[in-house]
């Protein structure tokens, strides 16, 4: 659904800017001249407090110099355009999504790629717009993939405000849209208002919804406790006191969206490469994916966004949800898994085996710990022994 309009009698470069965004399929639009986020201090201080986990590349100076200063990625850029594109879907039942034998995958990542659908577009986007001009401009897109605070800019752009949960929220669509920019040197003779900085009031329910507590007060994200962070961007052995916490995870979270007031004004999607061509894609069954080895996981996840983490990553986290999970059918993959060619997919291998079998798997974790050779895989056994 489109949230915006275009007259038909307003031929004014902006406008007709809008009407070939929506030809393009996005659902919102809106123009924010280039200046400095109102969030910037709230940046830094968040980067001093170390809650970027291991995001590094979020506290390297050069990000942070572009991040205060646009023209630092684009000289004598004048303007953002900030699109939005809906991919909620609804069309998973919750039974499956909660299902503890299944591997829970956040929405956005049900269908393609939004990278590879939103880019090209917004290329389409600029391309167009520079041959409706008779100036020479230059431009830069972004898919959530530069170092720019783009929910900032968006809310300056009219497209939503800021919720507690640090999502951007549309009053009349909720925060299941993905975000795309366009920094150009072209001026514009108009621009949209800003949206209000924040509209969820005495609310807490995102807050509270977190079962990490990643979200110690309004508008902060600690990243070191967030599931999203844990299961797509951390690269390592997640914290032992937050695995029991994580459910059936195994690629991002929607917790603190989903308990948003605003999220019943949400509508699905028209695109339709965002919808999932089974249940299997939001939610795949857990014993699927502890016995994938890389062809398996090449073959299955090609084109969505699971791809990027890599058969290891999404083979960890599911040994922590089968560890949730709680289920001997899992037992025999576990253990399986504790001769994995990667001491990380062994070390929560065991970690899983010993909380379906609680003492009973004792003996097979001390063979395994005598086995081990990698330091770190190790020193997992030897505190699961402890």
């Amino acid at each position: 659904m489109r949230d915006f309009t275009v007259s038909d009698k307003d031929t004014s470069l902006v406008a007709r800017l809008k009407q070939q965004a929506i030809e393009l399929g996005f659902n919102r639009v809106g123009l924010t001249r280039v200046a400095p986020s109102p969030t910037l201090d709230a940046y830094f201080r968040w980067i001093e407090a170390g809650m970027q986990a291991g995001m590094g590349y979020m506290a390297r100076p050069d990000r942070q110099a572009r991040r205060r200063d646009l023209s630092v990625i684009l000289p004598g850029v004048q303007s953002l355009v900030v699109v939005g594109l809906d991919y909620h879907t609804g069309v998973i039942p919750a039974a499956i999504l909660t299902d503890p034998a299944r591997g829970r995958i956040a929405a956005y990542a049900w269908g393609v790629d939004y990278h590879d659908i939103m880019t090209p577009r917004l290329e389409t986007l600029a391309a167009w717009l520079a041959a409706e001009t008779d100036q020479e401009i230059v431009h830069r897109v972004y898919v959530d993939t530069g170092a720019i605070l783009e929910r900032s800019h968006a809310q300056q752009a009219g497209l939503g405000f800021t919720g507690k949960n640090t999502m951007l929220i549309h009053p009349r669509h909720g925060s299941c849209f993905f975000l795309g920019e366009i920094l150009t040197t072209l001026e514009f003779d108009t621009y949209d208002t800003p949206g209000r900085a924040t509209r969820c009031g005495t609310c807490t329910r995102c807050l509270n919804a977190c079962p990490t507590e990643a979200l110690p007060r309004p508008h902060v994200l600690d990243a070191r406790r967030c599931i999203s962070y844990l299961t797509i961007e951390h690269k390592g052995w997640i914290d032992r006191e937050l695995r029991p916490l994580m459910g059936n995870w195994v690629y991002g979270c929607d917790l603190c969206q989903d308990v948003c007031p605003f999220q019943r004004f949400t509508t699905p999607t028209q695109e339709a490469a965002f919808y999932p061509p089974d249940s299997n894609r939001a939610a795949p069954p857990l014993l699927d994916l502890l016995a994938l080895d890389e062809a398996g996981f090449k073959s299955r996840f090609y084109g969505a966004p699971l791809y990027r983490i890599k058969r290891e990553r999404l083979v960890r986290n599911a040994c922590i949800a089968a560890g949730n999970w709680g289920s001997a059918e899992a037992v025999p993959l576990l253990e399986t898994l504790l001769e994995d060619d990667s001491p990380l997919i062994r070390g929560h291998a065991a970690w899983g085996l010993g909380r379906i079998l609680g003492k009973d798997a004792r003996p097979r974790l001390t063979r395994a710990h005598r086995q081990e050779t990698d330091t770190e895989a190790r020193t997992e056994l030897a505190a699961l022994l402890a």
